[in-house]
């Protein structure tokens, strides 16, 4: 009976490593943890990418003061972000605002216009995956606000 029960255990526990790929590539002391994995974006759009002839991707670290906003903006491209410190509000034009706290992954939407905000008392700090290509703008700006 014990046998068993430490055979189902190593069996299950293998399953893990044998279901995630990622770890068929990496040694043993190597650890990798899930920060998001999703299909749609933060207000549930199904993510696309773009068709573009020169695909390219850029990286910023970005750091927002206190009281600091984006401006009213929107992205064509999928942009994911990870918020290292503090804490990003995102507000859409319908009123509808998202909180995302340090440790957070962002799946930000598309062609829906925001606004990126610190409300907090610390730098907001947040590192942005910008998948894009062929010379599109990373942002496009809303000028009537």
């Amino acid at each position: 009976m014990f046998r068993n029960l430490i055979i189902a255990f190593l069996a299950c526990f293998a399953g893990i490593f044998i279901s995630n790929p990622l770890f068929a590539q990496y040694s043993d002391n190597i650890q990798v943890e899930v920060l998001m994995k999703t299909d749609t974006t933060s207000i549930g759009q199904k993510i696309k990418y773009p068709k573009v002839a020169e695909a390219e991707v850029t990286v910023f670290k970005i750091t927002m003061q206190p009281g600091a906003t984006t401006g009213w903006h929107k992205h064509d491209i999928p942009l994911f972000a990870y918020v290292l410190q503090g804490t990003l509000i995102v507000e859409q034009e319908n009123g509808v605002r998202k909180e995302f706290t340090a440790g957070s992954a962002v799946a930000e939407m598309m062609d829906e216009y925001h606004l990126g905000l610190n409300e907090g008392k610390e730098p907001l700090i947040l590192v942005a995956f910008y998948l894009g290509g062929d010379q599109k703008p990373l942002a496009i700006r809303r000028e009537d606000y």
